[in-house]
């Protein structure tokens, strides 16, 4: 399944950059986040909840950054699994930042995941309805957690 989106911050593309690489940033904007370690150069130890339809999930997973390209460009890949079986998965995202104006940054993604098990009988609909859920809660708490941390 491919899941692809754009958002736009008002903050400048390297504070934006310097943000989307922080695991503590991520970790409290990301929606069911309980865990985001640092385990490695790069690499990630994450544990997510989610709910998706009438399961709940806690995918217990490890994402690597394998390219990295500041303050414009990322590729991530991860594995893991449901804490209760449901199901296991693969991903790989790909991260675009273009500056808009020196204020304002466009976000663009690209996410191919694979899923497997009870999960994956959900089909592409829920899935995508679930990420777009996803995704429109980390924007607002990211755009809300980076206005926080400036100076007006």
């Amino acid at each position: 399944m491919r899941i692809e989106g754009r958002f736009t911050l008002n903050v400048p593309i390297r504070e934006t950059w310097d943000n989307l690489l922080d695991p503590e940033t991520l970790a409290a904007c990301i929606p069911g986040c309980e865990k985001m370690e640092a385990i490695g150069e790069n690499t990630y130890d994450c544990t997510i909840k989610q709910k998706v339809g009438p399961i709940t999930v806690r995918f217990d997973f490890i994402t690597t950054l394998s390219e990295l390209t500041p303050p414009t460009h990322l590729k991530a890949t991860g594995t893991g699994a449901d804490a209760n079986k449901a199901g296991t998965f693969k991903q790989e995202t790909v991260l675009d930042l273009k500056e808009i104006s020196p204020n304002e940054v466009e976000v663009s993604y690209r996410s191919d995941v694979t899923i497997v098990g009870r999960l994956a009988t959900f089909g592409d609909r829920i899935m995508r309805a679930k990420a777009r859920d996803v995704e429109k809660q980390f924007t607002q708490a990211l755009q809300e957690k980076l206005k926080g941390g400036r100076a007006g």
